[in-house]
């Protein structure tokens, strides 16, 4: 089987790409969803996993941002060919502020404007195209919308939250929690969500729109998940209580899983230690 994964040099991609020996598309391999000569042999493969996003949340960048999150999707589903399986990584952040009416977040939830970025907001926009050319052209599609992944370090990526509280504890660096380190996340190791697009490669789902993240099993507070960094790197991290960062919005995130694991029969693998020791 063929696989081109795009973003397949970035933070999370690196490990998407290695997991199924798959083609890169991306910058730094020199091609460019917007560059329309870039995507000439998208059709030749199997499954596209689509990863390439820019995540500036800037207002002054908006229009940056819908042209490669939203016009460089539409250049890619042009391409894909019948019957291939096409893999969207969005985002949680899509629901906004209504995610927080919700213990675990289905996918039922409300993605009404409330506030978000260009990034979320072009995310949101993209799956709809996902949905039209899959069905227009049809192949096969699926959108996960991805709440807190982490991955091991690559070279000249810059990482999340999760490998951000890592880095800062190799270097002795002090960390600023969002709330304190209060707010609840999910976590998912990048090789689970790899595995979550192989569980779909591998169905025989034609369409289908599910969260992912760690769910229940693997959610922790920000400082919970601190302190298990530090158990499993016996490193001491040093946590800046005077100035913490403001409340994310929502305040508490899990996923409901409920979806994903009935239709895909997936859930994760990796336990968060064992998942953070690789961090380190």
């Amino acid at each position: 089987m063929k696989v081109l994964v795009t973003g397949g040099s970035g933070y999370l991609g690196t490990h998407v790409r290695k997991f199924f020996d798959a083609d890169d598309l991306s910058r730094r391999n020199g091609r460019d969803l917007l560059d329309i000569d870039s995507l000439g042999d998208v059709s030749k493969y199997d499954a596209v996993i689509h990863m390439a996003a820019r995540l500036d949340r800037s207002f002054t960048t908006s229009a940056a941002t819908f042209q490669t999150n939203v016009q460089g999707t539409i250049n890619l589903l042009e391409r894909v060919r019948k019957d291939a399986a096409f893999v969207f990584i969005s985002s949680k952040d899509v629901y906004g502020c209504f995610a927080g009416n919700y213990q675990n977040v289905p996918e039922t939830c409300q993605t009404m404007y409330s506030g978000q970025s260009a990034h979320e907001w072009s995310k949101l926009i993209a799956e709809h195209y996902v949905d039209y050319y899959a069905h227009q052209r049809a192949f096969r599609s699926c959108i996960f919308r991805l709440a807190t992944p982490y991955a091991p370090p690559s070279v000249g990526n810059t990482p999340n939250i999760i490998g951000h509280f890592a880095n800062a504890i190799n270097l002795g660096e002090r960390i600023r929690l969002p709330g304190k380190g209060r707010p609840i996340r999910d976590i998912l190791h990048v090789d689970d969500l790899a595995a979550a697009c192989r569980a779909f490669i591998d169905s025989i789902i034609r369409h289908g729109t599910y969260n992912i993240g760690g769910g229940p099993k693997n959610a922790l507070s920000l400082r919970e998940i601190v302190s298990r960094m530090e158990a499993v790197s016996g490193l001491q991290a040093v946590i800046d209580d005077e100035h913490p960062l403001p409340d994310p919005m929502p305040y508490n995130y899990v996923t409901d899983l409920s979806r994903i694991d009935q239709e895909l029969e997936w859930e994760p693998k990796i336990g968060i230690d064992d998942g953070l020791k690789t961090l380190f």
